[in-house]
Protein backbone atom coordinates (compact mmCIF):
# COMPACT_ATOMS: atom_id res chain seq x y z
CA UNK A 1 0.00 0.00 0.00
CA UNK A 2 3.02 2.35 0.90
CA UNK A 3 5.01 1.63 -2.39
CA UNK A 4 1.73 2.29 -4.64
CA UNK A 5 0.63 5.47 -2.93
CA UNK A 6 4.28 6.83 -3.04
CA UNK A 7 4.69 5.78 -6.28
CA UNK A 8 1.06 8.01 -7.50
CA UNK A 9 2.53 10.68 -4.72
CA UNK A 10 5.61 11.06 -6.73
CA UNK A 11 3.69 11.34 -10.35
CA UNK A 12 1.06 13.40 -9.12
CA UNK A 13 4.02 16.08 -7.51
CA UNK A 14 6.24 16.00 -10.14
CA UNK A 15 8.37 19.17 -10.94
CA UNK A 16 5.24 20.43 -13.42
CA UNK A 17 2.85 20.80 -10.55
CA UNK A 18 5.78 23.19 -8.56
CA UNK A 19 6.12 25.02 -11.99
CA UNK A 20 2.67 25.36 -12.41
CA UNK A 21 1.46 26.15 -9.37
CA UNK A 22 4.37 28.99 -8.63
CA UNK A 23 3.83 30.34 -12.11
CA UNK A 24 0.11 30.72 -11.82
CA UNK A 25 0.48 32.92 -8.85
CA UNK A 26 2.93 35.02 -10.86
CA UNK A 27 0.91 35.10 -13.44
CA UNK A 28 -2.21 35.96 -11.18
CA UNK A 29 0.23 38.42 -8.81
CA UNK A 30 0.69 40.59 -12.55
CA UNK A 31 -2.95 40.56 -14.09
CA UNK A 32 -4.19 41.85 -10.99
CA UNK A 33 -1.20 44.26 -10.28
CA UNK A 34 -0.45 42.58 -7.43
CA UNK A 35 -4.00 43.29 -5.57
CA UNK A 36 -2.58 41.22 -2.75
CA UNK A 37 -0.33 44.24 -1.38
CA UNK A 38 -2.70 47.09 -3.61
CA UNK A 39 -5.78 45.23 -1.41
CA UNK A 40 -4.61 44.41 1.89
CA UNK A 41 -6.19 47.51 3.38
CA UNK A 42 -9.14 46.84 1.77
CA UNK A 43 -9.17 42.67 2.41
CA UNK A 44 -9.15 43.88 6.32
CA UNK A 45 -12.02 46.37 6.02
CA UNK A 46 -14.32 44.01 4.01
CA UNK A 47 -14.08 41.30 7.34
CA UNK A 48 -16.67 42.26 8.78
CA UNK A 49 -18.65 43.46 5.86
CA UNK A 50 -22.02 41.30 5.22
CA UNK A 51 -24.42 39.32 7.06
CA UNK A 52 -25.78 36.04 7.25
CA UNK A 53 -29.08 35.14 5.83
CA UNK A 54 -31.10 32.22 5.58
CA UNK A 55 -29.35 31.37 1.84
CA UNK A 56 -25.42 31.93 2.83
CA UNK A 57 -23.40 33.05 5.31
CA UNK A 58 -21.46 36.69 6.44
CA UNK A 59 -17.94 37.46 4.66
CA UNK A 60 -16.32 36.31 8.11
CA UNK A 61 -18.02 32.89 9.28
CA UNK A 62 -17.16 31.78 5.20
CA UNK A 63 -13.89 33.36 5.98
CA UNK A 64 -13.82 30.90 8.72
CA UNK A 65 -15.33 27.80 7.60
CA UNK A 66 -11.73 28.41 4.66
CA UNK A 67 -9.41 29.04 7.51
CA UNK A 68 -10.86 26.17 9.35
CA UNK A 69 -9.68 24.23 6.05
CA UNK A 70 -6.48 26.28 5.84
CA UNK A 71 -5.25 26.30 9.10
CA UNK A 72 -4.89 22.49 10.10
CA UNK A 73 -2.13 19.95 11.01
CA UNK A 74 -0.44 21.78 7.84
CA UNK A 75 0.34 24.64 10.03
CA UNK A 76 2.10 22.26 12.52
CA UNK A 77 2.81 18.97 11.31
CA UNK A 78 3.19 20.13 8.02
CA UNK A 79 5.97 22.44 8.89
CA UNK A 80 7.82 20.30 10.56
CA UNK A 81 7.65 17.65 7.52
CA UNK A 82 8.90 20.99 5.16
CA UNK A 83 12.11 21.25 7.56
CA UNK A 84 12.82 17.92 7.77
CA UNK A 85 12.98 17.05 3.91
CA UNK A 86 13.96 20.24 2.57
CA UNK A 87 15.80 21.96 5.59
CA UNK A 88 15.00 25.56 7.12
CA UNK A 89 15.03 27.17 3.55
CA UNK A 90 11.45 25.78 2.76
CA UNK A 91 9.76 28.04 4.98
CA UNK A 92 11.24 30.81 2.39
CA UNK A 93 9.18 28.95 0.03
CA UNK A 94 6.51 28.41 1.95
CA UNK A 95 6.50 32.49 2.53
CA UNK A 96 6.87 32.82 -1.42
CA UNK A 97 3.53 30.39 -2.46
CA UNK A 98 1.54 32.77 0.40
CA UNK A 99 2.48 35.69 -1.37
CA UNK A 100 1.95 34.23 -5.09
CA UNK A 101 -0.46 32.59 -3.80
CA UNK A 102 -2.73 35.01 -2.69
CA UNK A 103 -3.77 36.21 -6.19
CA UNK A 104 -4.39 32.95 -7.18
CA UNK A 105 -7.05 32.40 -4.07
CA UNK A 106 -8.27 35.97 -4.77
CA UNK A 107 -8.68 34.62 -8.53
CA UNK A 108 -10.34 30.90 -7.23
CA UNK A 109 -12.77 32.83 -4.98
CA UNK A 110 -14.07 35.33 -6.87
CA UNK A 111 -15.07 32.81 -9.76
CA UNK A 112 -17.06 30.86 -7.23
CA UNK A 113 -19.10 34.15 -5.89
CA UNK A 114 -19.51 34.97 -10.09
CA UNK A 115 -21.35 31.48 -10.91
CA UNK A 116 -22.80 30.29 -7.53
CA UNK A 117 -26.02 29.54 -7.19
CA UNK A 118 -29.15 28.47 -4.80
CA UNK A 119 -29.40 24.53 -4.22
CA UNK A 120 -32.86 22.87 -3.38
CA UNK A 121 -32.66 23.85 0.19
CA UNK A 122 -32.13 27.49 -0.40
CA UNK A 123 -28.15 27.69 0.49
CA UNK A 124 -25.88 29.01 -1.84
CA UNK A 125 -23.69 26.26 -3.75
CA UNK A 126 -20.36 26.79 -5.52
CA UNK A 127 -16.93 25.83 -6.23
CA UNK A 128 -14.64 24.84 -8.98
CA UNK A 129 -17.45 22.29 -10.50
CA UNK A 130 -19.91 25.03 -10.91
CA UNK A 131 -17.61 27.45 -12.49
CA UNK A 132 -15.81 25.14 -14.85
CA UNK A 133 -19.26 24.02 -16.13
CA UNK A 134 -20.14 27.32 -16.72
CA UNK A 135 -17.44 29.27 -17.61
CA UNK A 136 -16.45 26.86 -20.21
CA UNK A 137 -19.37 24.58 -21.23
CA UNK A 138 -17.03 21.20 -20.31
CA UNK A 139 -19.59 19.37 -18.06
CA UNK A 140 -17.35 16.32 -17.92
CA UNK A 141 -14.26 18.49 -16.72
CA UNK A 142 -16.52 19.68 -14.19
CA UNK A 143 -17.81 16.21 -13.11
CA UNK A 144 -13.67 15.19 -12.84
CA UNK A 145 -13.19 18.10 -10.49
CA UNK A 146 -16.44 17.20 -8.12
CA UNK A 147 -15.68 13.04 -8.38
CA UNK A 148 -11.46 14.30 -7.29
CA UNK A 149 -12.58 17.03 -4.67
CA UNK A 150 -14.96 14.44 -3.41
CA UNK A 151 -12.63 11.78 -2.88
CA UNK A 152 -9.84 13.68 -1.97
CA UNK A 153 -11.67 15.55 0.65
CA UNK A 154 -13.80 12.76 1.55
CA UNK A 155 -11.69 9.95 2.03
CA UNK A 156 -7.74 10.93 1.55
CA UNK A 157 -7.59 14.35 3.52
CA UNK A 158 -9.34 13.42 6.70
CA UNK A 159 -7.17 10.97 7.59
CA UNK A 160 -4.07 13.06 7.69
CA UNK A 161 -5.51 15.59 10.22
CA UNK A 162 -7.09 12.92 12.10
CA UNK A 163 -3.42 11.20 12.14
CA UNK A 164 -1.46 14.25 13.78
CA UNK A 165 -4.53 14.94 16.50
CA UNK A 166 -3.65 11.03 17.51
CA UNK A 167 0.24 11.73 17.57
CA UNK A 168 0.35 14.88 19.35
CA UNK A 169 -2.69 13.26 21.79
CA UNK A 170 0.12 10.38 22.36
CA UNK A 171 3.08 12.38 23.31
CA UNK A 172 1.01 14.69 25.75
CA UNK A 173 -0.76 12.31 27.27
CA UNK A 174 -0.31 8.81 26.68
CA UNK A 175 -3.72 8.19 24.91
CA UNK A 176 -3.92 5.27 22.73
CA UNK A 177 -4.81 5.71 19.12
CA UNK A 178 -8.34 4.15 19.08
CA UNK A 179 -9.77 5.99 21.90
CA UNK A 180 -8.59 9.21 20.02
CA UNK A 181 -10.63 7.66 16.98
CA UNK A 182 -13.54 7.36 18.62
CA UNK A 183 -13.67 10.33 20.34
CA UNK A 184 -13.24 12.14 17.11
CA UNK A 185 -15.67 10.22 15.37
CA UNK A 186 -18.45 11.21 17.86
CA UNK A 187 -17.51 15.20 17.89
CA UNK A 188 -17.55 14.93 14.10
CA UNK A 189 -20.87 12.93 13.52
CA UNK A 190 -22.76 15.22 15.71
CA UNK A 191 -21.38 18.50 13.57
CA UNK A 192 -21.70 17.02 9.99
CA UNK A 193 -25.37 16.45 10.71
CA UNK A 194 -26.11 19.74 11.42
CA UNK A 195 -25.86 21.25 7.92
CA UNK A 196 -23.87 24.64 7.01
CA UNK A 197 -24.99 27.08 8.77
CA UNK A 198 -23.93 24.82 12.41
CA UNK A 199 -20.63 24.49 10.62
CA UNK A 200 -20.56 27.98 9.84
CA UNK A 201 -21.57 28.90 13.65
CA UNK A 202 -18.58 26.19 15.00
CA UNK A 203 -16.01 27.45 13.23
CA UNK A 204 -16.35 31.27 13.75
CA UNK A 205 -15.93 30.27 16.93
CA UNK A 206 -13.42 28.17 17.17
CA UNK A 207 -10.88 29.45 14.58
CA UNK A 208 -10.17 33.27 15.65
CA UNK A 209 -9.91 32.20 19.20
CA UNK A 210 -7.50 29.04 18.71
CA UNK A 211 -5.05 31.09 16.03
CA UNK A 212 -4.63 33.73 18.59
CA UNK A 213 -4.19 32.08 21.68
CA UNK A 214 -1.55 29.57 18.92
CA UNK A 215 0.08 32.99 17.82
CA UNK A 216 0.26 33.96 21.08
CA UNK A 217 1.87 31.32 22.54
CA UNK A 218 4.54 31.72 19.23
CA UNK A 219 5.16 35.06 20.23
CA UNK A 220 5.91 33.80 24.52
CA UNK A 221 8.54 31.39 22.90
CA UNK A 222 9.87 34.44 20.42
CA UNK A 223 10.28 36.95 23.07
CA UNK A 224 12.20 34.17 25.75
CA UNK A 225 14.73 33.33 22.51
CA UNK A 226 14.37 37.14 20.74
CA UNK A 227 18.36 36.72 20.57
CA UNK A 228 17.74 33.78 17.98
CA UNK A 229 15.25 35.78 15.72
CA UNK A 230 18.21 37.20 13.44
CA UNK A 231 19.82 33.49 13.39
CA UNK A 232 16.81 31.76 12.52
CA UNK A 233 15.95 34.40 9.33
CA UNK A 234 19.67 34.24 8.02
CA UNK A 235 19.28 30.59 8.48
CA UNK A 236 15.82 30.18 6.41
CA UNK A 237 17.24 32.70 3.83
CA UNK A 238 20.40 31.05 3.76
CA UNK A 239 19.58 27.54 3.08
CA UNK A 240 17.21 28.70 0.82
CA UNK A 241 19.34 30.21 -1.66
CA UNK A 242 22.74 27.83 -0.47
CA UNK A 243 24.91 29.80 1.66
CA UNK A 244 24.35 27.80 4.52
CA UNK A 245 26.85 24.84 3.64
CA UNK A 246 24.96 22.12 6.28
CA UNK A 247 22.01 22.02 4.00
CA UNK A 248 23.43 21.30 0.57
CA UNK A 249 22.54 18.06 0.69
CA UNK A 250 18.81 19.30 0.39
CA UNK A 251 19.17 22.62 -1.42
CA UNK A 252 16.85 20.85 -4.27
CA UNK A 253 14.33 19.43 -2.05
CA UNK A 254 13.91 23.35 -0.15
CA UNK A 255 11.45 24.45 -3.18
CA UNK A 256 9.80 21.15 -3.59
CA UNK A 257 8.91 20.96 0.30
CA UNK A 258 8.29 24.28 0.38
CA UNK A 259 5.84 24.76 -2.04
CA UNK A 260 4.50 21.35 -1.23
CA UNK A 261 3.86 22.05 1.92
CA UNK A 262 2.85 25.69 1.43
CA UNK A 263 0.09 24.71 -0.72
CA UNK A 264 -1.39 22.17 1.23
CA UNK A 265 -1.76 24.60 4.35
CA UNK A 266 -2.97 27.53 2.62
CA UNK A 267 -4.66 25.97 -0.46
CA UNK A 268 -4.15 28.35 -2.86
CA UNK A 269 -5.24 27.36 -6.18
CA UNK A 270 -6.17 23.88 -4.80
CA UNK A 271 -9.64 24.68 -5.08
CA UNK A 272 -10.94 24.32 -1.88
CA UNK A 273 -11.75 27.30 -0.45
CA UNK A 274 -13.89 28.72 -3.01
CA UNK A 275 -16.44 26.57 -1.92
CA UNK A 276 -16.53 28.15 1.29
CA UNK A 277 -16.08 31.41 -0.66
CA UNK A 278 -19.37 30.68 -2.79
CA UNK A 279 -21.49 30.35 0.44
CA UNK A 280 -20.86 34.12 1.86
CA UNK A 281 -24.01 36.93 1.16
CA UNK A 282 -22.05 39.59 -0.48
CA UNK A 283 -23.08 42.54 -2.95
CA UNK A 284 -20.37 42.00 -5.32
CA UNK A 285 -17.82 39.07 -5.93
CA UNK A 286 -14.23 40.46 -5.58
CA UNK A 287 -15.26 41.20 -1.75
CA UNK A 288 -15.10 37.52 -0.71
CA UNK A 289 -11.70 37.35 -3.16
CA UNK A 290 -10.22 40.30 -1.53
CA UNK A 291 -11.31 38.06 1.81
CA UNK A 292 -9.90 34.93 0.92
CA UNK A 293 -7.17 35.99 -0.72
CA UNK A 294 -6.43 37.78 3.14
CA UNK A 295 -7.20 34.06 4.90
CA UNK A 296 -4.00 33.16 2.63
CA UNK A 297 -1.79 35.70 4.80
CA UNK A 298 -3.14 34.46 8.08
CA UNK A 299 -2.61 30.82 7.73
CA UNK A 300 1.10 30.97 6.14
CA UNK A 301 2.81 34.41 6.93
CA UNK A 302 1.22 34.12 10.76
CA UNK A 303 0.63 30.78 11.92
CA UNK A 304 3.26 28.72 9.86
CA UNK A 305 5.89 30.80 10.69
CA UNK A 306 5.01 31.18 13.89
CA UNK A 307 5.27 27.29 13.71
CA UNK A 308 8.46 27.24 12.01
CA UNK A 309 10.18 30.06 14.23
CA UNK A 310 9.52 28.30 17.09
CA UNK A 311 11.07 25.01 15.81
CA UNK A 312 13.76 26.77 14.70
CA UNK A 313 14.73 29.13 17.34
CA UNK A 314 15.07 26.24 20.18
CA UNK A 315 16.78 24.31 17.77
CA UNK A 316 13.69 21.06 17.89
CA UNK A 317 13.92 19.57 14.61
CA UNK A 318 15.64 16.97 12.33
CA UNK A 319 16.92 17.25 8.48
CA UNK A 320 16.98 14.19 6.38
CA UNK A 321 18.44 13.63 3.25
CA UNK A 322 17.21 11.91 0.10
CA UNK A 323 19.00 8.75 1.43
CA UNK A 324 17.21 9.20 4.53
CA UNK A 325 20.35 9.78 6.96
CA UNK A 326 20.35 12.30 9.36
CA UNK A 327 22.09 16.13 8.77
CA UNK A 328 20.87 17.25 11.64
CA UNK A 329 19.48 15.08 14.55
CA UNK A 330 18.35 17.09 17.37
CA UNK A 331 15.43 14.56 18.18
CA UNK A 332 16.18 11.28 17.63
CA UNK A 333 13.64 8.43 16.81
CA UNK A 334 11.14 11.76 16.54
CA UNK A 335 8.92 11.53 13.74
CA UNK A 336 8.61 14.77 11.62
CA UNK A 337 5.53 16.17 12.50
CA UNK A 338 3.63 17.75 15.85
CA UNK A 339 6.49 16.36 18.13
CA UNK A 340 8.88 19.06 16.95
CA UNK A 341 6.55 21.64 17.58
CA UNK A 342 5.96 20.11 21.22
CA UNK A 343 9.58 20.04 22.22
CA UNK A 344 9.88 23.45 20.89
CA UNK A 345 7.31 24.74 23.48
CA UNK A 346 8.72 22.10 26.21
CA UNK A 347 11.53 23.99 26.20
CA UNK A 348 10.53 27.31 27.04
CA UNK A 349 6.84 26.24 29.01
CA UNK A 350 8.15 22.93 30.68
CA UNK A 351 5.03 20.81 31.84
CA UNK A 352 2.51 22.37 29.82
CA UNK A 353 3.95 23.26 26.63
CA UNK A 354 3.09 19.83 24.50
CA UNK A 355 -0.12 19.72 25.71
CA UNK A 356 -0.88 22.95 24.70
CA UNK A 357 0.16 22.01 21.61
CA UNK A 358 -2.22 18.91 21.34
CA UNK A 359 -4.98 20.77 22.25
CA UNK A 360 -4.10 23.25 19.48
CA UNK A 361 -3.88 20.69 16.88
CA UNK A 362 -7.17 19.18 17.44
CA UNK A 363 -9.17 22.27 17.12
CA UNK A 364 -6.50 23.40 14.27
CA UNK A 365 -7.06 19.80 12.60
CA UNK A 366 -10.64 18.94 13.74
CA UNK A 367 -12.08 22.23 12.25
CA UNK A 368 -10.36 21.47 9.22
CA UNK A 369 -12.04 17.87 9.07
CA UNK A 370 -15.53 19.52 9.30
CA UNK A 371 -14.43 21.80 6.70
CA UNK A 372 -13.47 18.93 4.39
CA UNK A 373 -16.65 17.51 4.75
CA UNK A 374 -18.56 20.96 3.61
CA UNK A 375 -16.46 20.72 0.86
CA UNK A 376 -16.92 17.13 -0.44
CA UNK A 377 -20.73 17.94 -0.02
CA UNK A 378 -20.69 20.45 -2.16
CA UNK A 379 -19.22 18.31 -4.61
CA UNK A 380 -22.20 16.31 -4.14
CA UNK A 381 -24.59 18.21 -4.40
CA UNK A 382 -23.62 19.57 -7.79
CA UNK A 383 -23.21 16.10 -8.60
CA UNK A 384 -27.26 15.72 -7.62
CA UNK A 385 -28.55 18.75 -9.39
CA UNK A 386 -29.65 16.78 -11.90
CA UNK A 387 -31.42 13.87 -10.36
CA UNK A 388 -31.37 13.31 -6.61
CA UNK A 389 -29.15 10.93 -4.81
CA UNK A 390 -29.85 10.84 -1.34
CA UNK A 391 -27.43 7.53 -0.81
CA UNK A 392 -24.58 9.78 -1.61
CA UNK A 393 -24.38 12.23 1.45
CA UNK A 394 -25.19 9.50 3.80
CA UNK A 395 -21.84 7.39 1.88
CA UNK A 396 -20.18 10.36 2.20
CA UNK A 397 -21.04 11.09 6.14
CA UNK A 398 -19.79 7.29 6.84
CA UNK A 399 -17.16 7.35 4.88
CA UNK A 400 -15.26 10.16 5.78
CA UNK A 401 -16.05 8.38 9.52
CA UNK A 402 -14.48 5.37 8.79
CA UNK A 403 -11.43 7.78 6.81
CA UNK A 404 -10.69 9.73 10.34
CA UNK A 405 -10.71 6.21 12.16
CA UNK A 406 -8.52 4.68 9.62
CA UNK A 407 -5.99 7.77 9.38
CA UNK A 408 -5.86 7.79 13.36
CA UNK A 409 -4.42 4.54 13.86
CA UNK A 410 -2.27 4.01 10.53
CA UNK A 411 1.60 5.74 10.01
CA UNK A 412 2.03 9.08 9.52
CA UNK A 413 3.81 8.66 6.41
CA UNK A 414 1.53 6.88 4.55
CA UNK A 415 -1.45 9.06 5.91
CA UNK A 416 0.48 12.41 4.44
CA UNK A 417 1.37 10.47 1.05
CA UNK A 418 -2.39 9.67 0.43
CA UNK A 419 -3.23 13.73 1.31
CA UNK A 420 -0.60 14.76 -0.82
CA UNK A 421 -1.86 12.40 -3.47
CA UNK A 422 -5.60 14.44 -2.39
CA UNK A 423 -4.06 17.75 -3.27
CA UNK A 424 -2.21 17.16 -6.28
CA UNK A 425 -5.10 16.07 -7.83
CA UNK A 426 -7.32 19.43 -7.04
CA UNK A 427 -4.62 21.83 -7.97
CA UNK A 428 -3.69 20.02 -11.01
CA UNK A 429 -7.66 20.64 -12.43
CA UNK A 430 -8.55 23.45 -10.62
CA UNK A 431 -5.39 25.64 -11.65
CA UNK A 432 -5.80 25.15 -15.02
CA UNK A 433 -9.15 25.56 -15.03
CA UNK A 434 -8.89 28.98 -13.46
CA UNK A 435 -6.12 29.96 -16.10
CA UNK A 436 -8.47 29.18 -19.19
CA UNK A 437 -11.60 31.41 -17.61
CA UNK A 438 -9.66 33.99 -15.42
CA UNK A 439 -11.06 36.92 -17.17
CA UNK A 440 -14.71 37.06 -15.28
CA UNK A 441 -12.34 37.74 -12.02
CA UNK A 442 -9.91 39.97 -13.59
CA UNK A 443 -13.42 41.95 -14.90
CA UNK A 444 -14.93 42.04 -11.19
CA UNK A 445 -11.97 43.61 -9.48
CA UNK A 446 -11.74 46.16 -12.65
CA UNK A 447 -15.21 46.81 -11.55
CA UNK A 448 -14.82 46.48 -8.11
CA UNK A 449 -12.49 49.17 -7.70
CA UNK A 450 -13.83 51.47 -9.95
CA UNK A 451 -17.35 51.79 -7.77
CA UNK A 452 -14.93 51.63 -4.94
CA UNK A 453 -13.20 54.93 -6.50
CA UNK A 454 -16.69 56.40 -6.93
CA UNK A 455 -17.69 56.29 -3.40
CA UNK A 456 -20.44 53.83 -3.73
CA UNK A 457 -21.16 50.17 -1.98
CA UNK A 458 -20.08 48.00 -5.27
CA UNK A 459 -22.93 46.02 -6.61
CA UNK A 460 -22.55 43.22 -8.97
CA UNK A 461 -24.39 43.47 -12.40
CA UNK A 462 -22.87 40.90 -15.11
CA UNK A 463 -24.91 41.84 -18.08
CA UNK A 464 -22.85 45.08 -17.60
CA UNK A 465 -19.23 43.40 -17.79
CA UNK A 466 -20.53 40.78 -20.27
CA UNK A 467 -20.49 38.21 -18.01
CA UNK A 468 -22.71 35.04 -19.05
CA UNK A 469 -24.18 32.28 -17.07
CA UNK A 470 -24.29 34.68 -13.74
CA UNK A 471 -27.79 33.40 -13.24
CA UNK A 472 -27.71 34.21 -9.98
CA UNK A 473 -26.69 37.49 -9.78
CA UNK A 474 -29.29 38.83 -12.83
CA UNK A 475 -32.24 37.17 -10.51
Amino acid sequence: METLVGTLNGLIWSKALIALCLGAGLYFSIRTRFMQVRGLREMIRLLFDGKESKAGVSSFQALAISLSGRVGTGNIAGVATAITFGGPGAIFWMWVVAFLGASTAYVEATLAQIYKEKDDNGQYRGGPAYYIEKATGQRWYAWLFALSTVLATGFLLPGVQANSIAISMTEAWGLAPTVTAALLVVGLGMIIFGGVHRIAHFTQLVVPFMALAYILVALVVLFLNIDQVPRVVGLVLGSAFGSEAAFGAVLGLAVEWGVKRGIYSNEAGQGTAPHAAAAAEVSHPAKQGFVQAFSVYVDTLLVCSATAFMILSTGMYNVMNQAGEAIVEALPGVEAGPGYTQAAVETILPGWGSGFIAVALLFFAFTTIIAYYYMAETNIAYINRKAQRPWMILALRIGILAAVTYGTVRSANLAWAMGDIGVGLMAWLNIIAILIIQRPALKALKDYERQRKAGTDPVFDPDALEIENAEFWKR
